[in-house]
Order: structure tokens, then sequence, then C-alpha cells
């Protein structure tokens, strides 16, 4: 057996540990002061330089910041990670919707997949009316668009993983504004690409309803790429 030797924590990281939970459990809250320094050392029952030495390495985590003559205030712990990798619609340029693509090649086929495993009949249901929705709106760009869009999002809802919805909702924004570029090129080309629109969106519902993981994975993949090319060619 290895031994490990146990480095001992220093006070000012103890400090800093229960700091941490507190912020991290909602105990003080973004935007909320915190004590003074005299007053958080006879908290913790330690010397002020061990409470002044924990706040520097809490600022320097971004949990807190230091406002001269104010005092010491909570920030906003940002989880939105997305938000800083992705650009908003707005601010989308041709480079970063064809990096967007690659994305979704990546994201919603292994959805696509996971949705035939893991879908109700409710789900498929759901599919379903979105799709008679779709076929119905031949023609009409903002229905159409509506209907392509809770499709997409309807098989990550499926996936039944929390952490991936709340992912896809983040870029949902930007990922739209792609969908909804693809939709009007094909909607003022030619009738017929519409209609393989459709039913690009009909292989992918009869692989999730069949449960077939492979097959839906490899179906919306095919849809990917060729609204990818056709906005691309």
């Amino acid at each position: 057996m290895t031994i490990k030797h146990v480095k001992p924590k220093k006070i000012y990281e103890i400090v800093a540990e229960q700091l941490t939970e507190m912020i991290k459990n909602g105990e003080v809250t973004p935007g909320e002061r915190l004590s003074s320094v005299q007053k958080l050392a006879e908290d913790f029952n330690v010397g002020r330089s061990a409470i002044r030495e924990a706040l520097s390495a809490l600022k320097a985590m971004g949990l807190i910041e230091i406002r001269q003559g104010e005092g010491t205030f909570v920030k906003k712990i940002d989880h939105d990670l997305a938000s800083h990798v992705i650009p908003s619609a707005q601010f989308m340029q041709k480079e970063d919707i064809r990096q967007l693509f690659e994305i979704r090649k990546i994201i919603e086929t292994g959805a696509a997949s996971l949705a035939a495993e893991n879908r109700t009949e409710v789900d498929v249901q759901q599919l379903r009316l979105i799709l008679d929705e779709m076929k119905r709106a031949a023609g009409d760009g903002d229905i159409g668009e509506k209907a392509d869009i809770d499709f997409h999002m309807t098989i990550v809802n499926s996936t039944k993983n929390d952490m991936l919805c709340k992912l896809m909702e983040t870029v949902s924004d930007t990922m739209q504004e792609s969908m909804r570029e693809a939709r009007k090129l094909f909607l003022y080309s030619q009738k017929s690409k519409m209609e393989q629109l459709y039913d690009e969106h009909l292989s992918i519902y009869k692989a999730i309803e069949n449960q077939d993981r492979q097959r839906a994975y490899e179906e919306m993949m095919a849809h990917i790429v060729g609204v990818e090319k056709g906005l691309f060619r």
C-alpha cells in the first residue's frame, strides 16, 4: 500500500472553503455584503490576517468583489458556460454558423440516439403532432419554422437528460437562428426542398418511434449535413 503524505490545511484555506460553501449553498446571496473583517474573524474565531487571506482567495476565484470604501460583496456565480462559448444570434458570423453546425452534428445526433432509447409514448405522440403541423405549414414560413424548432427541442426533451435539456435551452436562440436561415433558403427556392425537409424529419421520427438508436443517429446526421450543404454550397 502506497501511503501519501497528508498536507495540513492552513487556517485561511479552511475559512475560504467554508465561505465558498456558504455562497454556493445560498446562505449568502449574490449582491449581499459580507460582514467586516473584524466580525468575520470573531465569527470564525481566527485572526484578521487569516480572514484577509481567505477573502483574497475568494476574490481570485471570482466569488466576491471588494469595493473600496464599501466593503466585500458576493458576486453572481455564472454557471452559463455555453453563453461564453457560443455568441448570441445577433452577433453570429458566417464562420460561427459553420462551427455551430459542427456542434449540432455532435449534440443532436447523440440526442436523437438517446431519445430513441428513452422516449415515452407521450413523446412519440408529441413528435407526431409537430410533424402534422409541419406538413400543414408547407409554404408558411413562420408556422413551419416553429414546428421545425419544436421538433428538435422535443427530441432533446425525449432523452430525459436534464443537463442536456438545459444546455440546449442555453443555446436555443442561436440554434434557432441557424435553422431559421436554412428554412428561408429552402422556402424561397423550390417546393421540393420543403417536402424533402419534411421527409427527413419523418425519417428521424420513425427511427425514434421504433427505438432504433443507430438509425436515429444516422437520420439526424443526414438531415443536419443536408441543411448545412444547402446553406454553404
